[in-house]
């Protein structure tokens, strides 16, 4: 039997959307931090309320840009997540043996923007160091950073790929929304699917979106 595929609703603004979010199912709350580009980002006092309302068993992900050990640690501890998803996919390893040493009980996430070939490699190299894998697709290489939240799909082929051979679990994102969402499971196989702007109207969640959305995941 195939496992429940977890939900995960980002760009979360307020208390009120992430009581919404999470009535309607959501396992995950994503909270946007600073981003040099893309949708949804609050501030740290911000996250820190949402966060710290938020009941278990939800987690709470952190979407941070840093890259410096030291300052992803210190954006962590201050905005009392259960979870780090790193949006860079060009930080060092460095970055999970600082939280794995200073903040033990935070899972790490790390967000792989599916290219090419090359972000398979990438995916199996960095697995074995965090606690999942989120593929995404943006491109950190472009003169304006794109980190997350592009709504464009990318090839589930290639994210089938990285599902097959990882070691932890991974989720799917980009460009994913109720039409689209029964066909990218059934390719991808993910652990769980993330989504910001497929479940958004104006910037708001959306109720109906968001009650469309769980229920053709739910169908698969």
């Amino acid at each position: 039997m195939r496992h429940r595929v977890r939900l995960k609703v980002c760009c979360i603004s307020s208390i009120a959307e992430a009581n919404l979010a999470i009535a309607a199912g959501a396992d995950a709350l994503g909270l946007v931090a600073r981003m040099p580009s893309g949708p949804g980002p609050i501030s740290d006092d911000a996250i820190r309320t949402i966060a710290t309302a938020v009941p278990p068993p939800i987690a709470t992900f952190l979407l941070t840009s840093e890259t410096d050990p030291a300052a992803v640690v210190e954006h962590v501890l201050a905005t009392r997540v259960n979870t780090v998803q790193l949006v860079d996919d060009t930080v060092s390893p460095d970055v999970y043996a600082a939280v794995r040493s200073r903040a033990p009980g935070v899972r790490i996430v790390q967000v792989i923007h599916v290219r090419d070939r090359s972000s398979i490699d990438l995916a199996v190299r960095i697995a074995p160091d965090v606690d999942a894998l989120l593929l995404d697709s943006g491109n950190p290489a472009a003169a304006v950073r794109e980190l997350g939240g592009t709504g464009r799909v990318h090839d589930w082929a290639l994210s089938r790929e990285i599902v097959t051979h990882s070691p932890v679990p991974v989720f799917l994102a980009g460009g994913l929304n109720s039409a689209n969402v029964a066909q990218a499971v059934h390719i991808v196989h993910p652990f769980g699917v993330d989504l910001c702007s497929g479940v958004r109207t104006n910037g708001s969640l959306d109720p109906d979106k968001l009650r469309e959305f769980v229920a053709s995941l739910h169908a698969v």
